[in-house]
């Protein structure tokens, strides 16, 4: 579907209920999965949270993921510990292109029988199901924070628990507090001292556990991004979002802090979340952001530099590179389509302060990526433009377009 979008500029409010946190949902679905007694509420409505769910209900041989990358990972360590079972797990062409190798050698360490049915290193592979009883692995602490992720949340059924032991510099720790927080919540015993990871097996109590999940903070990021943009077109813009923690697990809730570095306020009130600019206020010529914590907020950052003319040097970024799509060489495509002067390597963005008006009716690739549609389309505050394949938006959002239309964009589908 190729979507036009505009904005008339005439008004910017309006209140919008972002459903569960698809990274917290995913992690809850497993463990949900592996102990009985626990009740989720607010889970996420996105394309990757139904994955997860019909995978973990499914009882067929083969599983297909599709597109959702988290369910890749967290479904390699869960398939490995279901005794007895032969599961053939699986995704679309792109996710067959993803690395998967540093995960399943991970798992071969505690025991596991993984074998890769095409390419070595990469989906699909071919999970027989047994106990594992080794409780010890190492583990490079530069590979995505899921890997961490799926054996944790795995280590809390093993027999003995799991130590897991990081070596060098970590990726996305608060992805890691995420896992550790929610395991806690369920009565786990977890901790994470140093470059150390201890997970003890099974829950301290029985108790029924009812988990409400926190809205989506990167699905956040795309509303900071139009206050942001609305700056003299919009007479104060003020979107109000629910449900969200102030002090929440969510990585990409340092949003907070870096929006107000482009002119956004947040103000909490009774777990809402309002977002207004912030008056009499002069923006930078350039910003420098360190995004190893949070890379999945990198798109919407840099757009919304672009569309304020401000630069942005952007660090951290080498996860980037096997997402949904080469994120860091599909923003340079875009941007520069749309006017922009951008660089990119392997693991950082630098885009030059913008100074001629953006390009009008440029239509916008998505490249089967969620992230870059949602994150180009604030930018139809200041020119009507197209994006390419708009449905993609449903694997982490599906209610966005909706959400963006109660805000005043105007959307005419042109194919």
């Amino acid at each position: 579907m190729l979507l036009k979008i505009h904005h008339p500029n005439t008004h910017c409010e309006g209140s919008i209920q972002i459903t569960g946190s698809k990274s917290e949902t995913n992690r809850l679905l497993i463990l949900q999965a592996l102990f009985e007694g626990i009740s989720l509420k607010n889970v996420s409505n996105s394309d990757d949270a139904k994955v997860m769910q019909q995978a973990l209900l499914s009882d067929q041989k083969e599983i297909d993921i599709h597109h959702a990358g988290t369910a890749m990972r967290f479904l390699t360590a869960y398939f490995s510990i279901q005794k007895g079972r032969e599961t053939l797990l699986t995704g679309s062409s792109r996710m067959q292109e993803r690395p998967i190798e540093i995960l399943v050698d991970a798992v071969r360490q505690l025991g596991a029988i993984i074998r890769y049915t095409k390419k070595e290193g990469f989906p699909p592979i071919q999970i027989h199901g047994k106990n594992l009883t080794k409780d010890t692995i190492t583990l490079k602490a530069d590979v995505s924070s899921q890997y961490i992720s799926a054996l944790m949340m795995m280590g809390a059924k093993l027999e003995s628990g799991l130590t897991i032991h990081l070596v060098g510099k970590i990726t996305s720790i608060p992805y890691i507090y995420m896992t550790l927080a929610l395991l806690r919540q369920i009565d786990v015993e977890a901790t994470f001292k140093d470059q150390t990871i201890v997970i003890s097996s099974g829950r301290k109590t029985k108790v029924d556990r009812k988990v409400v999940v926190e809205s989506d903070w990167s699905s956040a990021s795309y509303f900071y991004s139009i206050i942001a943009l609305s700056r003299k077109r919009i007479s104060n813009p003020s979107i109000i979002l629910g449900s969200y923690r102030e002090n929440s697990l969510q990585g990409d809730a340092v949003l907070q802090e870096i929006y107000k570095k482009l002119g956004v306020s947040s103000i909490f009130k009774d777990d809402k979340l309002q977002l207004k600019l912030i008056r009499d206020f002069e923006l930078p010529k350039t910003i420098t952001l360190d995004l190893v914590r949070c890379p999945d907020i990198a798109q919407t950052i840099a757009v919304t530099c672009l569309g304020l003319g401000v630069g942005c040097h952007l660090t951290g970024l080498h996860t980037l590179k096997i997402k949904e799509t080469d994120r860091l060489e599909a923003l340079k495509e875009e941007i520069t389509k749309l006017g922009g002067a951008i660089m990119v390597t392997e693991k950082d963005l630098t885009l030059l302060p913008q100074k001629a008006p953006l390009n009008e009716n440029i239509t916008i690739a998505t490249y089967h990526d969620h992230r870059m549609a949602m994150s180009f389309a604030p930018l139809g505050l200041q020119i009507p433009m197209l994006i390419e394949d708009a449905r993609v938006v449903s694997k982490s959002y599906p209610d966005y377009w909706n959400d963006l239309k109660s805000l005043g964009f105007v959307q005419e589908i042109i194919g």
